[in-house]
């Protein structure tokens, strides 16, 4: 329906570029707005559409969007429920494959182990960078807390690998505006936070010749093309289409309705003058967890209309909060979290405090083995274990009852506090100075070597 949607509104735009009188003209642009409105209106219909046949308890039950992630009583989330009810695509071993050959190195640890899982036309970033076209990446930041905990860092650390591997250019959006509208923050408060989490962003290691990181706050009102293309993005999208894709009410900020388009416009090149010099049809390929996934359904939507390539995007499952799955790590609750400021003692108590899939007693377990699906510690050791031979060795004594929750407790405590005191030392390094020159809009001359 998308397709015919899109393919409706090309030959639109084909029908109105005949030279008529003014008159004509004018009636033409209405028509074709006329049209693109009862188009909006056809596909909220259909997002609002519920199965009537194939729906269950546990569909209505599971909540994804950019500000809720929960299951109800405890469950699990069922990523592949995820990727029906989005349109998402699976990525599976071939598009790994190809990503190794066109980068000749092994994928990261999150790509080859499924927590990136999912795909927009990731498949086209690669056949468009084999024919020798580059691209760039666009991933970003809502500071809510002063410290990241490890699963804001992951599409951070995922991102990096991204840059390396392509040699391509990267931009980083800190909405310290988001949380002024969502939060309820106070504009001071949330550039301070921003500004802290900038300095945890740097450390993971960024190459600062392809690197632009900006605040909405202090960079979106002194860029006109990126403002211009924002109110292009809101011109195209119905109030009725924003309140149903983010679940606005009539009793939210006004404010609520015109973010969308500031998280959209970082996805087209034209919105970065400096950066790209005029360059507006460079791809952009975004890396983030699957919660962000409405923002740029409506993006894509949109780039047609507007001439721009669609984004494509690689989506992350969430890493689960240490006291179960429901949902996600939560920086509303410190204890449900790994943070980068957390110290040894810190860790290791919120570590031996993680629900385990082992057994009730020592005679189960040996018998039965852990249940690894259940295993929160173990899940960690699949994000932060590098080592392959020796995750799929603590799978298989686990799994099979020779190894005790105790010993894997032990070895994730030792994994993540490397993890935490790694960052914690390129975080102390990180100057204002450095700061200063991942924030300063500037053309990026090596973007692409």
């Amino acid at each position: 329906m998308e397709k015919m949607v899109e393919t409706t509104r090309r030959l639109v735009d084909e029908l109105i570029s005949s030279t008529d009188t003014p008159r004509e003209e004018t009636r033409k642009h209405e028509i074709k707005h006329e049209i693109n409105r009862l188009l909006d209106e056809m596909l909220l219909s259909l997002e609002k559409r519920e199965p009537e046949s194939s729906s269950s308890p546990e569909e209505e039950e599971q909540v994804v969007t950019p500000f809720v992630v929960s299951v109800k009583d405890g469950g699990k989330i069922d990523y592949d429920k995820v990727i029906e009810k989005f349109g998402c695509k699976r990525i599976d071993e071939s598009l790994i494959d190809r990503v190794e050959r066109l980068t000749c190195r092994k994928a990261h640890v999150f790509l080859r182990r499924g927590f990136f899982f999912a795909h927009r036309d990731l498949d086209e970033i690669l056949d468009a960078y084999e024919r020798g076209k580059k691209f760039y990446l666009y991933t970003g930041r809502g500071p809510s807390s002063e410290s990241l905990h490890l699963g804001h860092l992951i599409p951070f650390m995922f991102t990096k690998y991204l840059q390396e591997a392509f040699k391509v250019p990267l931009v980083i959006q800190i909405t310290d505006d988001e949380k002024c509208i969502w939060k309820s923050l106070e504009p001071k408060d949330s550039r301070k936070l921003g500004t802290e989490n900038v300095k945890d962003i740097i450390a993971c290691g960024f190459d600062v010749t392809k690197t632009f990181i900006f605040s909405n706050f202090g960079t979106v009102g002194g860029c006109s093309k990126f403002y211009e293309n924002m109110v292009e993005v809101g011109k195209r999208v119905t109030v009725n289409k924003m309140m149903a894709t983010y679940g606005i009410t009539g009793e939210d900020p006004a404010a609520k309705i015109s973010f969308p388009a500031v998280q959209a416009v970082p996805s087209f090149s034209s919105s970065f003058p400096d950066l790209f010099l005029g360059n507006d049809k460079l791809p952009c390929l975004i890396p983030c967890a699957i919660d962000q996934d409405p923002y740029f359904r409506m993006t894509r939507d949109v780039a047609p209309r507007l001439k721009y390539i669609k984004p494509a995007l690689i989506e992350s499952k969430f890493l689960p909060a240490l006291r179960g799955k429901n949902g996600k790590m939560s920086a509303s609750d410190a204890n449900s979290a790994i943070y980068i400021n957390d110290s040894a003692e810190d860790i290791k108590r919120k570590v031996n405090s993680a629900v385990t899939g082992g057994r009730d007693n020592l005679e189960d377990q040996i018998k039965y083995g852990a249940n690894l699906e259940e295993d929160i510690p173990f899940q960690y050791l699949s994000f932060f274990l590098e080592d392959d031979a020796e995750l799929e060795h603590i799978k298989k004594e686990y799994g099979e009852g020779r190894m005790q929750s105790g010993e894997v407790k032990k070895r994730l405590t030792q994994v993540l506090t490397e993890v935490v005191e790694r960052h914690r030392k390129a975080r102390a390094a990180v100057t204002e100075e450095m700061v200063d020159a991942f924030m300063a809009v500037r053309h990026l001359p090596s973007k692409f070597e």
